[in-house]
């Protein structure tokens, strides 16, 4: 922890948090036209969302506080700890829905794998930081973070949350890509990806699981059954036209046809509503924050920093586009939350923390 250093206010990275909070603020305005019976009223889920974006940017300001070279030294008990945290969900945690995925915390309920996804950045940068940039990666030296990687990989699984752990594994492997990896490397690792894909279809996935991508292959198979969320949403969307329905005016969203329209397919009531102008503005703030990113990562007067910088833009661009791609139908439905729009206090909380530690390595290159 350090004081406040006049040029840290001087240097305070104004343009990433306008585009994250207008997108946070767009979110809650979606998120109550998603909820059932809306109105002009915040309805009880924008509202909770609405205390969740209070809560994360007070963790936001936290994170600017600490140097973010102090969570270098201290990735590994972040690392530990959220590994803990997965342990206890499965342990404590209620099973709602089918899923295991939660801490009950008083009158909030935690996800920790959420939090796993910057712990995991956290520690796969304080790994390749310390390495020598010009020596190449071997097989061996993938070991311990293949290792580090499977823990909380596998106890996410275990939940089951299966489009985590795929986010998980794609943001981790995304490093693979600005390391010195021989090629041959590379290649026997996407040989083990796809054995690897084979033996989850045939020993870890569940028959929902299966369902959701065999009909993502042939939509026809089960369109009201397994297809019918993706069907629903591709409706959604083509339906909103240029300009959309208006707000509180999708018929798909407001007739309750669109499921999981507060979470997985909030991009859905977005673009039925707003429209491709509505979508196409959002779709800009993303690509704003991500570019945004990348130039701080260049800038960063460090390696840790950098790399901590690239992971975040590949959590949130994975994401990002993981999901839109699932609202299209050009992915599988996986579950995965669209980063500061979808509902969910922890997937939110764990985007503004990711904010706050771009900002973070953008405002202390000016004082090394």
């Amino acid at each position: 922890m350090q004081g406040i250093d006049r040029r840290l206010i001087q240097n305070f990275e104004w343009p990433l948090l306008v585009m994250g909070l207008l997108v946070a603020l767009l979110g809650i305005v979606n998120i109550n036209s998603a909820a059932p019976g809306a109105s002009g009223w915040l309805a009880p889920t924008a509202l909770r969302q609405l205390a969740w974006l209070g809560a994360g940017s007070v963790a936001l300001l936290v994170t600017l506080f600490i140097d973010y070279r102090v969570l270098e030294r201290l990735s590994l008990p972040v690392y530990v700890t959220c590994c803990a945290l997965l342990v206890a969900v499965l342990v404590f945690g209620p099973i709602i829905n089918g899923s295991q995925r939660w801490l009950v915390l008083g009158p909030a309920r935690l996800q920790p794998s959420e939090l796993t996804k910057l712990a995991v950045i956290l520690l796969f940068a304080r790994l390749l930081a310390r390495r020598n940039p010009q020596q190449p990666i071997g097989l061996l030296d993938l070991a311990l973070p293949a290792i580090l990687l499977a823990l909380p990989a596998a106890l996410v699984l275990r939940q089951p949350d299966l489009g985590t752990t795929l986010l998980i594994a794609i943001v981790a492997s995304t490093y693979l890509l600005i390391a010195r990896v021989r090629v041959g490397l590379l290649a026997g690792l996407a040989a083990s990806g796809v054995a690897a894909a084979a033996a989850a279809w045939l020993f870890y996935l569940r028959d929902y699981q299966k369902d959701r991508i065999l009909v993502f292959l042939n939509p026809e198979q089960d369109p009201l059954g397994a297809a019918y969320h993706a069907i629903q949403s591709q409706i959604a969307v083509g339906s909103g036209g240029w300009l959309g329905k208006g707000y509180l005016q999708g018929p798909q969203s407001q007739l309750d046809f669109l499921p999981e329209q507060q979470t997985d397919f909030v991009f859905s009531v977005l673009a039925e509503e707003w429209g491709f102008i509505g979508a196409a503005t959002v779709m800009l703030l993303y690509l704003g924050i991500l570019v945004r990113g990348l130039m701080i990562a260049h800038a960063s007067k460090d390696a840790f920093g950098s790399y901590v910088a690239i992971g975040v833009v590949a959590l949130l661009f994975w994401a990002a586009a993981i999901n839109v791609g699932m609202v299209l139908g050009a992915l599988p439905v996986v579950g995965v939350p669209l980063p500061f729009l979808s509902y969910g206090g922890s997937s939110l909380l764990t985007s503004m923390i990711g904010l706050g530690l771009l900002m973070n390595v953008s405002m202390r290159r000016y004082v090394f």
